[in-house]
């Protein structure tokens, strides 16, 4: 089940006064990656697309938290909504590797759940990997190309082992559908250009220092069996 276009747009707003960020523009932006690639492949509802895209990241209405808390904090909050094609959008998206990702054993109970039901997934659908997709090409500022999304996660976060595994996968999935499209995806998006060419600097929330982020961060990674490079 899936929520409207109209009301997806509504919980994206709530979540963001709930948590105002540069999330909210992300996740509008890899909405209309995903509608704009969907349009040009055979089978896929762009509508649904557009929403799955819109909703992604709605685990960050409870605040800012580390990837795994956020994920499943949007899973819980979609099920409960009854949109269970949401969740599953919201388990799948930082997990580009699927299985792979879990070759350590997880010590929150949320990243238990999260291992249990990401091993049990099977074959992520063309859903999931177009989101996995467009998370990767979307800022808060428009469309970039995955290099530079990359880079701008890099100069946030640090270089972690798992990171270039899971850029092959999404350079993997760009290459898969455009054999589906017939084009470039970077060619239905609109500006790529002008904005892979803007440089601003690295986010961070009021009162807080670059360097608390990224350990913060780099502890949840180092649970997860990586190690900063």
């Amino acid at each position: 089940m899936l929520p409207t276009a109209d009301e997806a747009i509504e919980e994206l707003e709530i979540a963001g006064r709930l948590n105002p960020g540069p999330w909210v523009k992300h996740s509008m932006n890899t909405g209309a990656a995903a509608k704009y690639i969907a349009e040009k492949v055979p089978g896929l509802d762009s509508e649904k697309a557009y929403i799955c895209g819109l909703l992604h990241d709605i685990g960050r209405r409870a605040g800012i938290t580390d990837i795994p808390t956020h994920v499943y904090d949007g899973y819980k909050y979609c099920m409960k909504k009854g949109w269970d094609e949401i969740a599953r959008i919201c388990m799948t998206h930082s997990y580009l590797r699927m299985q792979d990702e879990f070759s350590y054993e997880p010590e929150t109970e949320h990243e238990k759940a999260i291992k249990e039901y990401i091993m049990n997934y099977g074959e992520p659908d063309d859903y999931d990997k177009l989101i996995q997709l467009c998370d990767s090409l979307a800022t808060d500022y428009g469309f970039v190309i995955l290099e530079k999304r990359f880079v701008d996660v890099t100069r946030r976060y640090g270089i972690m082992e798992g990171y270039i595994k899971g850029w092959e996968v999404a350079f993997s999935i760009k290459e898969c559908f455009e054999k589906k499209m017939g084009c470039s995806i970077y060619d239905v998006l609109q500006d790529i250009g002008r904005t892979t060419l803007l440089t601003p600097k690295p986010w961070k929330p009021s009162g807080s220092s670059s360097n608390k982020i990224s350990v913060g961060y780099g502890d949840c990674m180092q649970q997860n069996g990586y190690r900063i490079l």
